[in-house]
């Protein structure tokens, strides 16, 4: 099954959460760590990634430390104040999400 579509709508709150316990992460260590936590199951791509990383850039959720490594300039990522607190807001709409889903389904069965 493609888990994209499934995925997509919630890939903000997964990278809220891994930066909220991880502290920074650059891009590649993201979706290595979403592969590796899934079992595989979901692979997150650069074309979804980096768009995702840029916009909560831009609404004041990451803030972004620009670090040399090996001769190479690397992006880490963290989480702003905002990006704390939008975190939990992400995380208890998941919860809300999954909730209602399984009450639907249940009826559903």
């Amino acid at each position: 099954m493609s888990n994209s579509k499934l995925y997509k709508g919630s890939l903000t709150t997964i990278i809220l959460k891994l930066l909220n316990e991880e502290g920074k992460m650059y891009g590649y260590e993201i979706t290595q760590k979403v592969k590796q936590l899934t079992q595989g199951e979901l692979k997150i791509t650069e074309g979804a990634l980096y768009p995702s990383l840029h916009k909560m850039e831009a609404d004041g959720l990451l803030e972004v430390e620009v670090v040399k490594v090996e001769n190479r300039l690397r992006k880490y990522y963290k989480l702003t104040e905002n990006g704390t607190k939008e975190t939990v807001n992400k995380l208890e709409e998941l919860q809300t999400y999954i909730k209602t889903m399984q009450t639907l389904m249940g009826k559903l069965a």
